[in-house]
């Protein structure tokens, strides 16, 4: 996975397209887990790329030079905060919460378009 330092030359709808492509994957990744349980590789996959996914994108949201308003930075921060704990927690077997971090990734990729 691309960091947001190493594609700042590309312009902001090709960042935007990236961003939805990360999204999409994720997507794809979590209906898989969610068709095959939690117990599956295909969660464990899904876990490790939204976790990755997710951690990349508080990295740039906490960064001083982000663009985007204070408040929707700090209201997807929370989201991302949320998103973290659940995959953590469905890693660890406490939560099979997949549908929900599915849904909120879906509400964020298809607010990028």
């Amino acid at each position: 996975m691309l960091r947001y330092a190493e594609i700042q030359e590309d312009s902001p709808t090709d960042q935007r397209d990236r961003e939805r492509e990360l999204f999409d994957r994720s997507v794809e990744l979590l209906t898989k887990a969610l068709e095959d349980g939690v117990k599956s590789f295909a969660c464990v996959e899904a876990v490790h790329f939204t976790i990755r996914l997710w951690t990349t994108l508080l990295d740039d949201l906490a960064a001083p030079d982000n663009a985007l308003p204070k408040e929707l930075r700090a209201s997807l921060i929370s989201i991302g905060i949320w998103v973290l704990r659940e995959s953590d927690a469905i890693r660890k077997g406490e939560s099979e919460n997949i549908s929900g971090v599915l849904d909120i990734t879906k509400i964020i990729r298809d607010g990028l378009k």
